[in-house]
């Protein structure tokens, strides 16, 4: 069974025979291909049966997640998405596309643009108002043209965003994180809280679940 999560800019598939999923840049992924179960922007046109992405988050965080009360964001390359559960329940959620526009994706074009090393950087005190992740590169332009340095605007800018999809998922005291951004050290400890980093295959572990229980929704 080939089970597939097609991000903005990474795929991530597994092929339940075998041991690890595997990341893939969707600009390398071949026309034609196909796969059994997918989430994702891509899943309904290279899926045989697809699942929403809120649905395989929730499934992959109950399997991942030992607790009866948590909150679990998403952090992808274009939007966040979070799950809120309590005693075992779903009891909020949330997705958001516009404010979080190319939120991930705009912190690696920057990292490969000014040639930074994220996890070197420190968490800077103060940080800019960041609602979204293209707009708000204006706030780095601005503040490098009035003196500081292209690494401490890109730091507060991150701290912006990190704070931004911290109050859209409920300012909660722990936030189980997903996504590739979970790798980025500085965009972890932006969090005012204590964030666990579940990785990049949540969504997969959803996928999984679903189609051992076959319930697609």
């Amino acid at each position: 069974m080939l089970l597939a999560d097609f991000g903005t800019s990474y795929c991530k598939f597994w092929d339940t025979t075998t041991a690890a999923p595997l990341l893939i840049p969707t600009k390398e992924i071949k026309p034609g291909l196909k796969v059994d179960i997918a989430t994702g922007h891509n899943g309904k046109r290279l899926a045989s049966r697809y699942v929403n992405e809120l649905t395989a988050l929730a499934r992959g965080g109950n399997v991942l997640i030992d607790a009866d009360h948590y909150t679990l964001m998403d952090c992808g390359s274009r939007d966040i998405k979070f799950i809120r559960y309590d005693q075992g329940k779903t009891k909020n959620m949330g997705w958001n596309a516009e404010c979080g526009a190319s939120m991930g994706f705009t912190i690696e074009l920057l990292e490969r643009y000014y040639n930074l090393d994220f996890t070197t950087m420190q968490v800077p005190e103060s940080s800019f108002s960041v609602t979204c992740g293209v707009l708000g590169m204006s706030h780095i332009f601005d503040a490098v043209v009035n003196g500081a340095s292209e690494a401490e605007a890109v730091a507060k800018f991150v701290k912006g965003i990190a704070l931004n999809a911290y109050n859209f998922a409920g300012s909660p005291e722990t936030l189980y994180l997903s996504g590739g951004l979970c790798h980025n050290p500085l965009f972890v400890a932006s969090f005012p809280c204590k964030v666990v980093c579940l990785g990049r295959f949540v969504l997969l572990q959803g996928l999984k679940v679903t189609y051992d229980g076959q319930t697609f929704s």
